[in-house]
């Protein structure tokens, strides 16, 4: 059974591959917080953006096996059956990531990426890692595609990372706009990025265009 909060085919907004078709497969649950506002304050991640409770977004559902899941999500993509690329994301999809699901999404072509808080080991055969600290806890996953580290975090300072073997770094801006400062704190995260991008080249900027675009 994989339990999924919305499926969608939209373009990648961040990091690496920034612009790129995709479709995207959200799972629910998360193993740093519930989803729920009444647990966020003790949750060991507080700033997720993302609804991740329940099977109620678009093409959201529960799927009793891999295969009907990825001819579910199949219909997303055009009819150009040229470049499937796949992301699961979450919440957490470590949580419902396997092997089966792996196996029949690479039968039916496609590439495949994660967006993982890396505190859960990975399924092989994962194209693209992309691992998202989010807690002090040492990662499970600690080496990929790409590390995307979402700045400032008094507790994670970008130097933890450095070392990880990782082909790229990259810093994103939070999105607090949920908190009381809104948009003043948003652009002085976006400043203090920039500002240690340029003094830490090692590190890119990564911003959400998708929602500078207001697409999905």
């Amino acid at each position: 059974m994989y339990s999924i909060k919305e499926a969608f085919y939209s373009l990648q907004g961040e990091g690496a591959h920034a612009g790129r078709p995709a479709i995207f497969c959200r799972f629910t649950g998360c193993n740093l917080w519930t989803g729920k506002e009444k647990h966020r304050a003790s949750a060991a991640c507080q700033f997720c953006d993302t609804d991740f409770i329940g099977t109620d977004g678009q093409n959201g559902g529960k799927f009793h096996s891999a295969g009907a899941l990825i001819q579910h999500l199949d219909k997303l993509w055009p009819t150009n059956t040229d470049h499937k690329y796949l992301i699961f994301t979450g919440g957490e999809p470590a949580l419902q990531l396997d092997d089966a699901l792996i196996a029949t999404a690479k039968a039916a072509n496609y590439t495949l990426a994660i967006e993982t808080n890396g505190t859960l080991p990975l399924p092989d055969g994962i194209d693209w890692i992309c691992v998202s600290p989010k807690t002090t806890d040492p990662l499970v996953v600690n080496r990929g595609s790409e590390l995307k580290l979402i700045f400032p975090q008094d507790h994670l300072p970008p130097h933890l990372f450095t070392d990880l073997e990782f082909d790229h770094f990259y810093l994103q801006p939070m999105d607090q706009g949920a908190l009381p400062e809104g948009r003043e704190r948003i652009d002085d995260a976006q400043a203090q990025t920039i500002r240690y991008c340029l003094q830490n080249p090692q590190w890119r900027l990564s911003l959400q265009t998708h929602k500078m675009l207001g697409i999905d």
